[in-house]
């Protein structure tokens, strides 16, 4: 059965309804991201941040799934798909694919601030005084910026394993994940779903590199398909 690893992020979100988090200036629902998205923002303002993070998940247990999601969940019925997301939404799971991979964690889970602290389900707002069971308090268990992302060696295998690569949704400008493409054998076909792709050198030496300039509802649904009648 052939291996497909396909590469989510914002775009393939948005088509649900979620807001992207970054706008165009840089701000995150009209913070800069080292207020809410930072070890340092946390430290200054814990309230705050737990105010932003209440609110991302509060919306997104009122949007469900796109076509798109729902498109690669058919892929498993005929290849040994993985899916490594930058998204901390859990539509991919809601949508029904078993193998998923979250690179900056997850916003239903939260953990505490103290080292190894397990991850949690969490689903309602979350507050300053929420301990976990070893008594610190409860954070949201995303990977802020300037923290070390744990799950990238995972994908990174992922990719190095791959027969196929589908991108969807995504700038391939964040990092370190946009660099999970160079792990990428180089003779296997690779294709980037995005109405605006922006192709890096990491991208450009895949050979067998194809563009989908289409959202991805449409690019993913069509290109499923393509893949499933062949």
């Amino acid at each position: 059965m052939q291996k497909i690893v396909v590469l989510t992020g914002a775009g393939m979100s948005a088509e649900s309804g979620l807001k992207t988090f970054r706008d165009a200036g840089g701000l995150w629902e009209g913070h800069d991201v080292t207020e809410v998205a930072s070890t340092g923002g946390w430290n200054q303002n814990k309230a705050l941040v737990l105010d932003f993070y209440n609110q991302r998940r509060s919306q997104l247990l009122q949007v469900e799934p796109n076509e798109g999601h729902r498109a690669l969940v058919k892929l498993e019925q005929y290849f040994k798909v993985n899916i490594v997301t930058q998204n901390v939404d859990d539509l991919h799971e809601r949508a029904g694919s078993s193998h998923v991979v979250h690179l900056h964690g997850e916003l239903l889970k939260v953990k505490g601030t103290l080292p190894n602290s397990p991850s949690i389900p969490w689903r309602t707002d979350l507050q300053v005084g929420d301990l976990c069971s070893m008594g610190s308090q409860l954070r949201p268990d995303i990977v802020w910026f300037g923290e070390a992302v744990p799950r990238l060696t995972v994908g990174a295998k992922k990719i190095q394993q791959a027969e196929m690569v589908i991108i969807i949704g995504t700038s391939m400008q964040v990092y370190p994940a946009a660099s999970l493409i160079m792990y990428a054998p180089p003779d296997i076909p690779v294709y980037y779903i995005d109405p605006k792709p922006h192709v890096s050198s990491e991208l450009m030496q895949q050979t067998n590199l194809q563009i989908i300039e289409k959202k991805a509802v449409i690019g993913v649904s069509e290109l499923v398909n393509e893949l499933l009648n062949k």
